[in-house]
Formats: C-alpha cells, sequence, structure tokens
C-alpha cells in the first residue's frame, strides 16, 4: 500500500506539468503580441497621412491575376471620369479635315500652339483642295510658330492632294485609308476616327505610354502592342474617353519627371505612387494646365482649380 501511495502523487505531478505545456504552443502562435500591433497601425497611419489622408497604394503583387488588372484598370478610368468629365481632343476644330491637319501638326509641340496657328492656316486654306494648290512658301510662313515647319508644311499639303485625288477631297472614316495619308499613323488616325467620326480607338500618344506603363496595365513598349494590350482591358465603346483621360491626367498631374502624387486622385490605386512628390501642398504646385486654363477659364493659377481635397475640380459649367 505504501508504494502505491508513493508512485500516485509523482504520476499526477507529471500530467500536471505536460498538460499546460501542450495549450501553450498554439497560443503563441494564434496570438499576435501588442507591440507588433501597434506597430502595424503606426505604419497604416503614416502611409495614410503622407498621401494626403487616402490610403496610400500597395503595389500590386507580381503575380496580380487578369481579372485583378482589369478591376483595377477600369477602377482608374471611373476615377478619372469623375475628376475630368469635360476631358476631350485639346485641339480646336469644326471639320475632320481641319482636325486631321490640326493633329499632323501637333507633332513636337503642344496643342496651345497649334491652336494658335491653325486659324490663320484655315482662314486662307478653308478646305483640301485649297491646301494643296497653295504656295509652300507662304504656308510654311504661317506654320513656322509649330516648329519643323518645312517638313509639316510638307506633310498638310501632301495629305489634302491625296484626299483631293483619292477621296473626292473628304477624310475618310476608315483606319486603313487614314493611315496611307501622308504623315498620318495610327495616332492621328484613332484622334480623327473617335473625335470626328464617334469610332472607338486608343490613342498612344507619349502621355499615353507613359501612365499606362506606371499602372502596370502593360510592360509594352511599342505603341502598336501597347494600344492592343489596353484595348484588351476595356470594352471598345469606352477607348476614345479613356484616351482624353489619361492624357488629360499625365498633361497635368502625372507628370514624365515629376508627378505630383500627393495631389492624385488615384493614388490608392497607383503601383508607381511616391516616384513623385507626396507631400500634399508640396504637390499642388507641380499641378500643370495649359496657358488658357481649363474650356471656359484663363489664365487661372494650378491652385484654383482645386477641391477642399486637393483635386482638380472642374471649371465653372462644365460637366
Amino acid at each position: 500500500m505504501q508504494a502505491v501511495r508513493k508512485a500516485t502523487p509523482k504520476k499526477a505531478a507529471a500530467v500536471k506539468k505536460a498538460a499546460p505545456a501542450k495549450k501553450a504552443v498554439p497560443s503563441k502562435k494564434a496570438v499576435p503580441s501588442r507591440k507588433a500591433t501597434v506597430a502595424a497601425g503606426s505604419a497604416d497611419a503614416a502611409a495614410t497621412e503622407a498621401s494626403g489622408g487616402r490610403t496610400r497604394a500597395k503595389k500590386p503583387p507580381k503575380a496580380e491575376s487578369r481579372t485583378a488588372l482589369v478591376r483595377r484598370a477600369r477602377r482608374i478610368n471611373r476615377e478619372l471620369a469623375e475628376v475630368y468629365p469635360y476631358a476631350h481632343p485639346e485641339l480646336d476644330f469644326e471639320s475632320p479635315f481641319q482636325l486631321i491637319v490640326a493633329t499632323v501638326l501637333s507633332a513636337q509641340t503642344t496643342d496651345l500652339r497649334v491652336n494658335q496657328t491653325t486659324p490663320a492656316l484655315f482662314a486662307k486654306y478653308p478646305t483640301p483642295e485649297d491646301l494643296a494648290a497653295a504656295n509652300p512658301e507662304e504656308v510654311e510662313e504661317i506654320l513656322r510658330p509649330c516648329g519643323f515647319f518645312r517638313a509639316k508644311t510638307k506633310s498638310v499639303m501632301g495629305l489634302s492632294k491625296a484626299l483631293v485625288e483619292d477621296f473626292g477631297g473628304e477624310v475618310p472614316g476608315r483606319l486603313e485609308d487614314l493611315v496611307k495619308l501622308p504623315g498620318v499613323g495610327r495616332k492621328t488616325a484613332f484622334v480623327v476616327l473617335g473625335n470626328a467620326f464617334g469610332r472607338p480607338g486608343i490613342t498612344v500618344d507619349t502621355h499615353f505610354q507613359r501612365l499606362v506603363r506606371r499602372w502596370k496595365w502593360t510592360e509594352e513598349t511599342d505603341p502598336d502592342k501597347i494600344e492592343a494590350a489596353v484595348g484588351a482591358l476595356f470594352p471598345k465603346s469606352e477607348w476614345t474617353m479613356l484616351s482624353h483621360h489619361v492624357i488629360f491626367h499625365g498633361r497635368r498631374i502625372c507628370h514624365a519627371r515629376k508627378p505630383a502624387c500627393g495631389a492624385c486622385p488615384i493614388a490608392p490605386l497607383c503601383p508607381a505612387y511616391g516616384e513623385g512628390e507626396t507631400d500634399p501642398e508640396k504637390a499642388k504646385k507641380l499641378l500643370k494646365y495649359e496657358k488658357g486654363g481649363f474650356p471656359g477659364q484663363r489664365l487661372k493659377p494650378p491652385q484654383a482649380y482645386l477641391d477642399a481635397g486637393g483635386i482638380p475640380a472642374p471649371p465653372l459649367g462644365a460637366g
């Protein structure tokens, strides 16, 4: 009886020591420490503060699925549509002929410069027939402010002659016909198709190329491949306005050298957030607009176009 009494307490003590060890192992793995939780919260708060009250964007994972990419791209376009409801081609035109000539002239210069030049050109040569039969030296003198005026004179007179000889003086409404005209590539053709004929097209200019690569919509560098890759992310009906939204944003906020990240309405969706200025007040000073401002506005400073949240607001009467 004494042997049994001595052995029993030892077994009971062993059981008591073993039981807590089994319960303690999962509890350490399942419950994060209070210190780690506080640190994570502080990091999120700092990121939010740095982006002007918005949650700082996290770079999409390398293995972002096709579905996730499509959703993110379309959300960016929806956000830009709210910021730029008045987005439009910034070249002045009253006919397909004026638009195609103005677009050819816009190469290596600003739309503002072209808009200052074309009134005199179209006043003197209102039709393709008139421009095709013009004195090249006189046309060169008018186009001199646009830069590369000799080459541009040759292009616009050549395309005018082709319109007269091959299309009865009318601008064709088909891509395959437009790209045969002197000085007209796919970019110019889609500008004309989308804005003069209402036929969807993607305009891959330098702004468009820069932004879609920053947003990781595509890694392509060839304009035709960029056009195909981005076009596959959106319904065809959205292509023309998508182009306007992206180009407007590239000219005003998402600049090549120093984007204004702190004043960007799509910062939470942008994998390139932080490449530019993230401080909201400093970012506002980086915003750029054409000299004439938005349609209906004249010589307003960038801050005049911002709402209280630091986002570009539409001009009075727009949208």
